[in-house]
């Protein structure tokens, strides 16, 4: 069995903008698989997570959402990165590696 580990603090919007800029519009179970098998199966996104941020992102301005058919025929809301999703898309990822390097530089002490 494959331990998964939980989502730090503060990255599920990176996540999931990271994961629309890649592959385009993408309904919520194709993006909580996608961020999983893109992490080895490492993270997994709960729907109680996942829906709630998506719907913060739509308020903010970063995704829009339509209503589609996916591919087994169910109807689906899908999301899509605006402008605003991909400038936001940068400010998380700058963040994210300050953070990271900063986290970084003090577990290499000796």
């Amino acid at each position: 069995m494959i331990k998964r580990d939980e989502i730090p603090p503060g990255t599920l919007y990176l996540l999931i903008l990271k994961t629309l800029s890649l592959h385009g519009p993408l309904h919520g179970y194709e993006m909580a698989n996608s961020i999983q098998q893109s992490s080895e199966n490492i993270l997994q996104v709960e729907e109680g997570s996942l829906y709630p941020a998506l719907q913060r992102m739509l308020i903010k301005g970063w995704v829009t959402a339509e209503w589609g058919v996916t591919a087994g025929n169910r109807r689906a809301r899908y999301y899509k990165l605006t402008a605003a999703g991909r400038k936001q898309l940068q400010t998380e990822l700058s963040q994210f590696g300050r953070v990271f390097g900063a986290i970084n530089r003090v577990i290499q002490m000796a």
